[in-house]
Parts: structure tokens; sequence; C-alpha cells
């Protein structure tokens, strides 16, 4: 099947055509690297300050992490709150819940003025051991001292197989991410946002101004927001203090209906599940699941056979349309972060570390920036600044993680003599695996790919693939 997500493979074009990706503005108040939600969600907010944007993306709008997700609009996320927890305390809890739906709420409306489709579900963390129906309950007490209005629940009809226990919210919501990202830009540019494709930032420099070095050439700006997922500068070594993440999805055609709510499972493997209607197929369902440390399996295409399997047990009518990976970022202090790359250095923000969960936690990054332009920032910026000294909580699993990417740096360097076909990372110089799902070369240390001819595909590489000496061709 296409290895093409569902969005993209099916009516919806990746962004609205418009600006030659060449032609580049010599300044600008603002620059955006990356158009995905929050690149875009930046954008249009920074726009509503009075300044002059420009956004610049690699390839296309909403070709990345956005384009590829299940774009669940959910403050209930599986066992996110449980995680944050147990590093920080009540009130950090409490603040990103209120990052989260006000993120939401700012979502909602630009969707209901841009006439976006939203489907409103319940979000079901489900589980279906008795060790996963203990993690739940754990979700279930956290989000309700965080103010949630969550339910426990036994059993859901909804469900073909056994559920041990399951913690609900109502009223959440879901939409088409490509639709999304389609009318986002169209917003943009209406405001006068200069949205740029096909231009790959490699460089940004200096103070006053910040100057941003691309393929196409150089802009001027008083402040420039780094929105790639994983930062693409090395500044702030945002690299080492998250996890890349490469998870699966497989659309398939049911004859009926398959679920009514936005499922994900507590138990590993996890599973995740939605509807996605008004198809010209009939009803869709979306199974998602069976992810991995980005370059750190030796098999891909069998984490979608799994997803396969698993969804003929329980879904045997359902047919398949498409299948599709993406990557996220775990961070290890399992917050996200919107501010300086590094303290003092307001001229250059980055958002990522979204864990999943971008839909809303982009936009409430975006949210954040606006609120400091203005001189308004939301209570709980505060909460998602990178540089505060609860960052230290984090300091055991950036220790564990850091000590798995000098592993696996070892292990690459001596591997690929016995293959003869070593590529080498133009980051940190990790020796890239190949990912037969995706057809791609994948870097294990943070999560850098490529494609089969070198180009760089995802960050924080800006460059493409070196090959080592003495190294024969794939």
């Amino acid at each position: 099947m296409t290895r093409q997500a569902l969005w993209g493979a099916h009516g919806h074009p990746a962004a609205a055509t418009g600006d030659d990706p060449v032609d580049l503005p010599g300044t600008s108040d603002v620059v955006v690297v990356g158009a995905g939600i929050t690149g875009l969600a930046a954008a249009l907010q920074v726009a509503a300050t009075g300044r002059s944007v420009t956004v610049l993306e690699a390839r296309r709008a909403g070709s990345g992490t956005t384009g590829r997700s299940t774009a669940k609009l959910s403050v209930l996320q599986g066992t996110r709150l449980s995680s944050i927890a147990r590093q920080h305390p009540a009130d950090v809890v409490s603040s990103y819940v209120e990052a989260n739906q006000a993120a939401q709420r700012w979502l909602l409306e630009l969707c209901e003025r841009l006439e976006v489709p939203v489907q409103r579900r319940a979000a079901v963390t489900y589980a279906t051991s008795s060790a996963g129906a203990r993690t739940v309950r754990r979700e279930l007490e956290v989000a309700r001292s965080a103010g949630l209005a969550v339910d426990w629940i036994e059993r859901d009809d909804d469900l073909p197989f056994p559920i041990t226990g399951a913690v609900r919210l109502q009223d959440q919501a879901q939409v088409d991410p490509a639709a999304l990202v389609t009318a986002m830009v169209r917003e943009a540019r209406a405001l006068g946002v200069r949205v740029v494709e096909g231009v790959r930032v490699t460089r940004v420099a200096g103070q006053d101004p910040v100057r941003v070095v691309s393929s196409a050439g150089e802009v001027d700006a008083d402040l420039v927001v780094v929105a790639t997922g994983t930062p693409i500068l090395d500044r702030g070594a945002f690299f080492g203090r998250q996890t890349a993440q490469r998870s699966y999805s497989v659309a398939f055609r049911t004859p009926l209906p398959a679920v009514a709510g936005m499922y994900l499972a507590a138990d590993q493997p996890s599973r995740s599940l939605r509807d996605v209607p008004d198809r010209a197929e009939g009803p869709v369902l979306l199974v998602g699941g069976a992810g991995h440390p980005t370059g750190r399996v030796r098999e891909h295409a069998v984490r979608l056979d799994e997803l396969r399997a698993w969804t003929a047990e329980w879904f045997p009518d359902a047919e398949e349309l498409a299948a599709w990976s993406a990557q996220d970022y775990e961070p290890a202090r399992q917050l996200p972060f919107a501010g300086p790359v590094l303290p003092g250095a307001d001229r250059i923000w980055v958002m990522g570390g979204f864990a999943k969960w971008g839909m809303t936690n982009g936009p409430a990054a975006a949210m954040a920036l606006a609120g400091r332009l203005a001189g308004d920032a939301p209570s709980w910026a505060e909460t998602l600044h990178p540089w505060r000294l609860r960052e230290l909580r984090a300091a055991p699993q950036l220790v564990h993680d850091n000590a798995a990417v000098g592993f696996e740096m070892a292990r690459g360097w001596i591997r690929p003599w016995a293959a003869g076909r070593g590529r080498v990372c133009p980051h940190l110089g990790g020796v890239v695996r190949w990912n037969d799902a995706e057809e791609s070369w994948d870097c294990p240390l943070h999560g850098s790919r490529f494609d089969r001819a070198g180009a760089v595909l995802d960050g924080p590489a800006v460059r493409d693939l070196r090959r080592l000496p003495g190294a024969r061709p794939a």
C-alpha cells in the first residue's frame, strides 16, 4: 500500500499554492521556520499583532508530522498527564491542561471561522490488562485533580475487544489535518503572511538583526521562530533533550462505522483508533501504534504488519486503504517547550517536544509567543519555558537517553564496514540505517532522516547524507 498518509492521498492538497519559492523578502519582522500546525499557528497569531511575517518551509506546508498525524484535538492524551505528574508538581500539570484547553478553544474557533469540518468525539484512554487498569486509574486521578471532567467506565460496547477499564473525556474533537493546513495557509496569506515552500533553512545567526540563511537566500528578521519538531539549531542542545519516535498508521475501509470515539491504549503495544467520516470510500477506521525510537530497530515494515494483523483479528471486514508513519519527539522533562533557544536569547525562539500531541500543544506554544509579543502572556506560558530551574528534574532521564545515543554511535561505526555501505548523518556523525517501511535512511542518534538518495527529510540535520570513505553504494 501507499506510504502517503490518507489525508494527502485522497483529495486534499498539502497546501494552497502561491508564492514563488525563490521569491524571498530581504527583511521581515518575524521569520517562522516550518509550516506545520505549530508554525502556521505562530504565523497567524503573530500577524494579528501587526508584524510582518514570513514562513519558510523546506517541503510543502503540512507535509511533515502534521500531515501524517491522527489529528486528535484532545486534552485527555493517553497517559500524558500522569507522565508529567511523575516529574512535576500538581500546579505544573494544571498549567499544562490550561494551555491545551486554551489552544483547543483557539483551534476550534479557527476551524469554525474557516469552515474546516470538525467531528466532536469522546477521548478514551483504555486498558486491556490489570496493570494497564492501574495506569489508567492513575490518569483518572491526575486528570480530575487538574480540573478535567473525566469519568471511569468498566466496559465500552463500541469496541469489539474486552477492556479492563477506561478514562473518558467527552466533547473532544478530531479533524482532517491536511484540510486544516490548507485553510490556515490561505488565512495566513490573506493576512499578508508570506508562506514560501520548497526553501530549506540551513543556518540562523546573529542578534540584531537575526539572519536566516536558506537554500534560496537570506532574510533578516527581528525574531526567528523555529517550529520544526526538533530545532535545527544545535544551540540549547534540544536534540539531546528529547528522543525522536516513529509511529505507524493504517487506514481501513469498513462496511459500517467501526468506532464512535477517539481511543488510545495505555498498555503496550499501544493502539490508537479513530474514525474518518464523510469519505468517498465510505466509513474509514484509522489504526495507529507500533512505535519505536527512530533508527533503532532493524525491521520497520513489520510494524505495519503488526497493525494489519491486529486489525484483521478485531475488525475482520476492514479493507486497507493507506499505510504510513510519522515522527514525533518525546521530551525528557515530559513537557513541551516554547521559548528562547538560550537563556536571554529572546530573538530566537524554539518550539517542540509535543510527544505526539502537537495539534493542541503546537497552537499553545504559538499563543505563548504571541502573548509575550503583546505584553500579555497567559499565566500558563511559563510552564512551557525551556530554561526553568525545574528542567533539572529531567537530568536522570537525559543521562539515560544520551547513554543510548552513545551506544548507538559506537555500534553504528563498528557495523557499516561489515556491510560495506555506511552512510553518515551530517548532524553529529551517526551511521544511519535503512528503513524498509518508508524507504529512508534514519539516524539512531537524534532522528534525522534522509530519502533513498540521501536528501534530508527530517532534522536536526539540515544537509544531505555523507558516505563513509571506502563504503560501497547501498
